[in-house]
């Protein structure tokens, strides 16, 4: 196959400011190609433009990285095999038509870039080609990208995780706290995040960091919760050698890690209160104090991103979370509405975690299931005490059991009788919750 980047292309536009910076930074863009220095070559260019690009040699692959990760823009070689570029291009016209896909050929033909173009591609790029060519390309995606986003209706909301996980919404109060996150974002405010268990507190952190204007350093996140409290002082601020039993080496704490970046601090309330304190002084004036150490051993820049599943005030009122420290942490509050009370965004979550799991866990070949009217109806009139994260692993769930291209219905879901929305199951084949039970708010 033939090489189209030269050493001198991918020097293009290095050592000043990237030509559509503005635009481009945010876009994410997948190379497929089974010429590796081509792949790399392409995604040197691109990444100079400010995207985050993921690479594939297989056509196989990118049909299953689609079904995970949402791509702004995809460049695809033509002739892969065993699935080729026109492969791909159809499985992302069936999964993701707004994807802008780019057909590259080193035999380009009239009667080939008809059908690329008659099947959805966005255009359809002859080798060889110069880094100059792929950055204006670059730019005319972004700008391409921009422009739908604007004339979009702002009725859905997403945040995408870095495991292609996303946030999707149409209801009011999610609108809301989106809208919200995206407003805070490019600032260094801090910001608190409240919800209930399962409702993706985590993933609205994710996407306030990756349209901040840190995104280009670390997120680390730190459960509270999940580490024991004489442990926690030590992950957050490090400690020095021999500050107590088993620290048999210096070790640097998230804080110094998240340096330059954002800290996203997961169930807060569970924090000591002895920790809390400590946390002020860094909050302050950025001055991290290891385990054991009696001098200043860093100063940091870091952003802080909290989250916690109880009320704020009812923490404060119970001695759970200082007054002070919520004061520092609370400059802008985004409240994730629970999903009892986003009722008209189950039906888009659902059909969402269907694709991602049929892709991580079905051949790419095999159609993707759907579900019945029925089955949509009934899981929109279940309460998902558990929120998101119970409606995603139910879903995982089905689609292990599912048939390639079937109707999933009532009957094929794994239901019991306490998973019913109400107090008192009505029967519907086996003892299963009917669809037209009302919801328990």
């Amino acid at each position: 196959m033939t090489s189209v980047l030269a050493p001198k292309d991918l020097q293009v536009g290095s050592g000043s400011v990237p030509l559509y910076t503005p635009v481009t930074e945010k876009l994410r863009a997948l190379i497929v190609d089974d010429d590796r220095t081509l792949r790399e070559g392409c995604a040197s260019v691109l990444r100079a433009e400010g995207m985050i690009v993921e690479v594939t040699a297989r056509g196989e692959d990118a049909i299953q990285m689609i079904n995970r990760t949402r791509f702004d823009i995809m460049l695809v070689d033509v002739y892969l095999e065993p699935v080729s570029g026109i492969d791909v291009l159809k499985a992302v016209m069936a999964t993701a038509p707004g994807t802008l896909v780019v057909l590259m050929t080193g035999n380009p033909s009239v009667d080939s870039s008809i059908e690329a173009m008659r099947i959805g591609a966005w255009d359809y790029l002859p080798k060889p080609y110069s880094g100059t060519q792929l950055q204006l390309l670059a730019g005319r995606a972004a700008h391409a990208v921009s422009a739908r986003r604007e004339q979009e209706t702002p009725g859905e909301a997403f945040a995408v995780g870095g495991d292609g996980n996303r946030l999707l919404g149409i209801s009011p109060g999610f609108r809301k706290a989106t809208e919200l996150a995206r407003r805070a974002a490019p600032t260094n405010a801090s910001v608190m995040i409240v919800g209930e268990t399962g409702t993706g507190k985590e993933l609205v952190a994710q996407y306030i960091h990756q349209h901040s204007r840190r995104s280009r350093k670390r997120l680390v996140p730190i459960n509270c919760a999940a580490i024991p409290e004489q442990l926690l002082e030590s992950e957050m601020f490090g400690h020095r050698k021999g500050a107590f039993t088993g620290a048999d080496r210096e070790k640097m704490g998230l804080l110094e890690l998240a340096n330059g970046g954002t800290l996203f601090l997961d169930e807060l309330t569970e924090m000591s209160m002895a920790l809390q304190t400590k946390m002020l002084r860094v909050l302050q004036d950025g001055i991290v104090r290891r385990v054991g150490s009696e001098e200043e051993e860093a100063v940091v820049d870091v952003r802080f991103v909290s989250a916690t599943n109880r009320d704020p005030r009812d923490a404060i009122r119970s001695k759970m979370l200082r007054e002070d420290l919520y004061y520092r942490l609370n400059v802008v509050q985004v409240a994730i509405p629970p999903l009892r009370d986003r009722v008209e965004d189950i039906p888009l979550l659902a059909n969402h975690f269907l694709r991602v799991f049929w892709g991580r866990h079905r051949s790419a070949k095999d159609a993707i299931p759907t579900f019945s009217n029925d089955t949509i109806e009934f899981l929109s009139s279940r309460p998902w005490r558990g929120n998101v994260r119970e409606l995603q692993n139910f879903v995982e769930h089905v689609t292990i059991l599912a048939q390639p291209g079937a109707k999933i219905q009532i009957h094929h879901l794994p239901l019991d009788q306490e998973s019913c929305p109400r107090a008192t199951p009505i029967t519907l084949r086996r003892s299963r919750c009917s669809p037209r039970s009302r919801r328990t708010t």
